[in-house]
């Protein structure tokens, strides 16, 4: 019987099930919280762009930062659980992995994960389920895990 984890996140939760028995229901093996997910962009930051002049005559300007904190954040946190799935795939702890994703994160989160960790990846959902309990997120899933 493959062993399967079900992780389910947004951009400053994450939780990771693991399905059981025949029904596949869900035990929590782990919750991980980044509280900066929910700040607000100013809160982020703690100062202005700084200015620079521009490279042909006397005009100047604000710097644009490349990265949004708030996406920066959200980057973070998804190498954060990426890492943490890497280990348990090299550790053997589950053959089948099922993602339930925020849809502007679940993105993130691909992006960071080892295509050895995407290849065990059977079902992906975009929808926020983070803060639902156990059998309602299992209620979402297909009944065969």
């Amino acid at each position: 019987m493959a062993k399967t984890w079900v992780v389910v996140a947004d951009s400053s939760r994450a939780r990771i099930f693991r399905a059981e028995g025949l029904d596949g229901r869900l035990v929590e093996m782990e919750a991980m919280a980044h509280p900066e997910g929910r700040l607000r962009e100013a809160s982020l930051t703690t100062d202005l762009p700084g200015r620079t002049f521009d490279s042909h005559g006397q005009g100047r300007h604000a710097m644009e930062e490349e990265t949004p904190p708030k996406r920066h954040e959200a980057i973070q946190f998804a190498k954060r659980i990426g890492g943490v799935l890497e280990n348990a795939r090299n550790a053997g702890d589950y053959d089948a992995l099922v993602i339930v994703a925020e849809p502007r994160f679940l993105g993130l989160l691909r992006e960071n994960l080892s295509h050895e960790t995407i290849k065990l990846v059977g079902l992906q959902l975009d929808k926020n389920l983070v803060r639902q309990g156990p059998e309602a997120i299992r209620e979402r899933l297909p009944a065969r895990l």
